[in-house]
């Protein structure tokens, strides 16, 4: 069985997006990443920020990419959901050390406003859909 279909087999609440939205939607995410995160990191090389305000976006990355091959190489939903938790959790923790960190850098914290909605909105769905298939 393909991933296509075995995501397609899954049982998923009633207000769960097309899968063609997740795609876009993502594509737009990511660019909104690597221009903000991508800010966090030439500061913090360039000495501007403390290397700890690195960390939670680090982490960040390494959940964000883990999610893809644990939801649908292992088709592990979840560690899927686990992993979704953990995106939200290191999202709103380098948020908040970016907003005490570096005022001059706020812009980047309202610009993930929807990159945190999508991650918040991901998590509830992916709970949803481990416990509507357990």
């Amino acid at each position: 069985m393909n991933t296509f279909s075995w995501y397609a087999q899954l049982v998923k609440p009633a207000w769960a997006p097309p899968s063609w939205l997740f795609g876009p939607v993502w594509t737009i995410l990511y660019t909104v990443i690597a221009v903000t995160f991508g800010t966090v990191l030439y500061r913090t090389f360039t000495g501007k920020l403390a290397p700890i305000v690195m960390l939670p976006f680090v982490l960040n990355l390494i959940f964000n990419s883990a999610f893809s091959p644990l939801q649908f190489e292992l088709r592990n939903n979840l560690l899927a959901a686990i992993d979704i938790v953990l995106v939200l959790i290191t999202l709103v923790w380098a948020l908040w050390v970016l907003w005490h960190a570096a005022p001059d850098l706020r812009w980047a914290v309202y610009a993930n406003i929807p990159y945190l909605l999508w991650v918040a909105f991901a998590t509830v769905l992916q709970i949803t859909i481990t416990v509507l298939n357990n």
